[in-house]
């Protein structure tokens, strides 16, 4: 079954023209009506290739990615509309705009043919200004075709450099994550007199929120709760200077102590403790984030609390006896404005008496329906589990949350600390 080739070069005149001659494939039985056809198609400047059969036609198909066919439909063996669906039925990923030749005019004749894929008809004899308008028509489908698989091969090759950027991205995260998390070194203290527990979950590889302890002096000790604006490595890197600044290991950077003439360390008052991270944020680091705390001075001997507020959820007191006392009146966040003052309030706790001091991805943690838990609710889920030690009670608030939510991946960052006062 041989093939003749008949190859032109220059590009078609039509204003429409590839950058290359169009393959085209002329199919027929009849050799005068391939002749003709292939020589009208040359002059105008398409590459052609005949083929005899659709048996033929099928074969040269499989190897060579042509732009357009012209079928005959009426030929011995293999029909044009039999060609066809077998063509459309090939693997390849140029489109290719087929025409069939026809004498049928029949509107079920037609109808079959777009069903088995063709795209166009030409009734026979053909005429030369009809087959010119119907390989222009091909030519801005096959054209719009190339472009699209060109974009598409384009946006293969980005979205495999945006997998590996992510990767590499991901990797980083992970190790940021590890960095986080050493940021809380213990997550238990027992002072004897108390012992603190705490846990930090984020939303994310990295998060905003930062909760800890240090000692203060004998006998006293200092509790945190921090929630940084915003999420990601933005706020994980504000919280890691901000860990530097609530540092037992290096006291000379810490905020909350202030030297001594003898070289020791005495206490900041909290309200002090509060107006110096406001003055750090604003004149120091100068950046556009801000920060909610609750920074207290918890004397172990006699219980007494004493306590700032910045715009932070209110800390609660879960009493011996099951009651919740909620403490605070608000406050503004860190880093707002540079005349903010914090009141210093006070609290004394009993013996069996727990302090909670919780960020707001528990209190505004959404339920299904996109309610917000709040504070009321926070504080049901407490009652519910005041039974439970501290450490397990922070992880029946953790699984009662993700019931509220419906889901364990919480929107925001999720962390709280409890203090248990044994007097």
């Amino acid at each position: 079954m041989a093939m003749t080739g008949i190859t032109v070069q220059g590009k078609f005149d039509g204003g429409l023209a590839p950058d290359r001659p169009l393959q085209v494939l002329v199919v027929d039985d009849s050799k005068a009506q391939r002749r003709i056809l292939a020589l009208s198609l040359a002059r105008w400047g398409y590459r052609v290739v005949e083929a005899a059969s659709g048996e033929e036609a099928l074969v040269a198909c499989q190897s060579t990615p042509f732009d357009i066919i012209l079928s005959d439909w009426m030929m011995d063996g293999m029909s044009g509309l039999e060609f066809c669906h077998a063509f459309r039925a090939l693997e390849q990923e140029a489109y290719a705009y087929f025409i069939l030749l026809t004498s049928k005019s029949e509107k079920a004749e037609i109808a079959t043919g777009f069903e088995a894929g063709a795209d166009d008809f030409l009734t026979k004899p053909v005429l030369a200004d009809d087959l010119r308008a119907r390989l222009r028509a091909g030519e801005r489908i096959v054209g719009m075709q190339a472009e699209l698989v060109q974009k598409n091969r384009l946006l293969g090759a980005t979205l495999v450099e945006l997998q590996r950027a992510q990767a590499m991205v991901d990797r980083d995260l992970i190790e940021a994550r590890k960095l986080q998390q050493a940021l809380v070194r213990e997550r238990f203290r027992d002072w004897g007199r108390g012992a603190a527990t705490l846990f930090l979950r984020p939303s994310g590889h990295v998060g905003g929120d930062l909760v800890g302890f240090f000692d203060l002096g004998p006998d006293r000790v200092a509790l945190y709760s921090v929630d940084v604006s915003g999420h990601g490595v933005a706020s994980a890197m504000m919280t890691a200077r901000l860990a530097g600044f609530l540092s037992a290991a290096s006291p000379d950077q810490n905020l909350a102590l202030q030297r001594r003439a003898d070289g020791g360390f005495d206490p900041v008052l909290p309200e002090e403790v509060a107006a110096r991270f406001n003055r750090a944020m604003l004149q120091d680091l100068q950046v556009d984030q801000y920060f909610t705390m609750v920074y207290a001075d918890v004397d172990l001997t006699s219980g007494v609390v004493a306590f700032v507020q910045a715009g932070h959820p209110h800390p609660l007191i879960l009493r011996a006896d099951g009651q919740i006392e909620r403490l605070g009146d608000g406050g503004l966040p860190i880093g707002l404005l540079p005349d903010a003052r914090h009141e210093r309030v006070m609290a004394r706790l009993q013996k069996g008496d727990r302090l909670l001091l919780l960020s707001d991805g528990m209190t505004e943690c959404p339920s299904r329906l996109g309610v917000e838990l709040g504070e009321d609710g926070i504080e049901q889920l407490i009652r519910k589990n005041r039974g439970l030690a501290s450490a397990p009670l922070l992880e029946a608030l953790i699984w009662d949350l993700a019931s509220h939510q419906g889901s364990e991946e919480f929107p925001d960052d999720v962390s709280g600390l409890v203090f248990d006062y044994r007097g």
